[in-house]
């Protein structure tokens, strides 16, 4: 089910929450937490049936180690540690079989010759995620940092719907204590108005924003067969915002809908297009998976501690793995490769002890940055060499004349703006003045965290309320004048 449709709107969630909330009332807890998980696969069941038995068995499998984990001995005849290393085997032996089975299979025929057939095994919705999830659990486990919970407990803390499909990816210690405090139990309506408030700000993002852009970089990188200069940027940074305000349009939901609960799941997404460098970057972008990363790869590869060398190859092993984790495609692989190599560079660069002017280290972050995300969203390699050469000016530097009358036209036409004539994909001026109306945006603007923030704080204001219904009101307009898309996030 999605987040930014009518089902789960005017359905699905205001009925969780109610329910929930009445059985808390009546002090049925165990009940009430035994319907959100319910609810939670029932969500998740949404999409397609066929692989609820694959999360429920993968809950099961993980909460039998993890428990066996806590306890001073596994077993007479294995250790803790086989025991962990048979729960991240099967964990990541899930995730392999469904995500690089026909990826493996590709490259063994065009590296040997051989024609086995592909599978085509469809990727079961949100695998990424909760594997991940369930790994730091296991580790954790293993260094004695949970506690024996019980499996209703442990259900809850995988299913949660809110983050159940694309994170935030929540630590146990995050969640549990939330679950169990009983002041969670009621109904708090200054989370309620807050909670609504950012799953507004989120769903406008998404549909009326991101959605947007997807028409323009959607016609640059797979309906044109050449773009000029100014296209291949248009392109390029038609993506980069797609991206940017689908992800921070589903965290604001999923932190918005989980507030409405009385839980608050961790930051994931902080305007990282502020950053003034790669590293900033990624203290900003995907938090939750960063830290992922950094806890339960780089840093048991070794981190910083034996020398500049291993260093740099712990970072560039990580953000690889990172890339893997993305998608399986060497495109995705030489998506992490590049930023592990600036990881790389920006470490000896601080070593070095050179400086940069703050504006020149934005400048120069961003668009390496946006670089990236060709190959991050390019299809094929042929798609990104197509927008790349572009951007660089090996296809031609000619633009259209400007249609000026679209300009003062608001509607679905104005999104639509490319016409591909003759193979060439021909822009409009309204998309570079978009993009650098919404450049303006992300680098001035308080992000939504920081609005959060500053209205916790604050009393209640009709002005909030009147913005989270404008943002919900146009938001349902658009929902219901377009086909509905799902969040970037769900193909990883």
């Amino acid at each position: 089910m999605l987040f930014n449709s009518f089902e789960f709107i005017f359905l699905f969630l205001p009925i969780t929450f109610f329910v929930y909330f009445y059985l808390n009332s009546k002090k049925l807890t165990d009940a009430a937490k035994g319907f959100l998980v319910a609810s939670s696969l029932f969500f998740y069941s949404w999409w397609n049936i066929i692989y609820l038995p694959l999360i429920v068995g993968s809950m099961i499998f993980n909460y039998a180690i993890g428990t066996s984990l806590t306890k001073d001995k596994v077993h007479k005849i294995i250790t803790k540690k086989q025991a962990l290393t048979i729960g991240v085997i099967g964990n990541l032996a899930l995730l392999g079989y469904f995500k690089y089975t026909d990826f493996f299979i590709a490259n063994v025929n065009g590296a040997l010759g051989t024609e086995i057939p592909l599978m085509y095994i469809a990727l079961p919705l949100a695998i990424s995620f909760f594997t991940f999830q369930q790994i730091a659990y296991l580790v954790d486990s293993y260094r004695g940092e949970t506690q024996e919970y019980n499996v209703l407990n442990y259900a809850v803390f995988v299913t949660f719907f809110p983050q159940l499909i694309a994170g935030p990816i929540v630590h146990h210690k995050e969640m549990m204590p939330q679950f169990a405090d009983i002041r969670n139990k009621v109904k708090k309506y200054k989370n309620i108005a807050l909670g609504l408030f950012i799953f507004s700000i989120g769903l406008f993002k998404k549909v009326v924003i991101a959605d947007s852009f997807a028409v323009w970089a959607n016609n640059g990188f797979d309906s044109a067969e050449v773009l000029t200069f100014y296209e291949g940027w248009a392109t390029s940074l038609s993506y980069t915002f797609q991206l940017y305000f689908d992800f921070s349009g589903y965290t604001d939901m999923a932190i918005g809908a989980a507030l409405l609960f009385n839980i608050r799941l961790p930051i994931n997404f902080n305007s990282p297009y502020k950053a003034t460098d790669i590293q900033d970057f990624w203290r900003r972008w995907h938090m939750t998976l960063s830290r992922f990363l950094r806890d339960y790869v780089y840093i048991p590869l070794g981190g910083n501690r034996h020398g500049n060398f291993r260093t740099y190859n712990n970072l560039l092993a990580t953000f690889v793995i990172g890339g893997i984790w993305h998608g399986a495609g060497w495109t995705f692989v030489f998506w992490g490769f590049l930023h592990g190599v600036a990881l790389a560079i920006h470490r000896l660069w601080n070593n070095l002890g050179f400086k940069m002017h703050r504006v020149m280290a934005w400048f120069v972050t961003f668009n390496f940055v946006n670089i990236c995300w060709v190959f991050f969203r390019a299809k094929e390699w042929e798609d990104a060499i197509k927008v790349l050469s572009a951007m660089f000016g090996l296809s031609g530097f000619a633009i259209e004349s400007v249609k000026l009358i679209n300009l003062l036209k608001l509607d679905r036409d104005t999104l639509d703006l490319i016409s591909v004539t003759s193979g060439i994909a021909r822009f409009d001026m309204a998309i570079y003045l978009v993009i650098a109306a919404f450049s303006m945006f992300v680098l001035f603007m308080k992000n939504s965290n920081e609005q959060v923030a500053k209205l916790e704080a604050a009393k209640p204001r009709l002005s909030v309320m009147v913005l989270s219904l404008a943002c919900l009101y146009i938001s349902i307009i658009f929902i219901n004048s377009v086909k509905v898309t799902e969040f970037l996030y769900f193909d990883f």
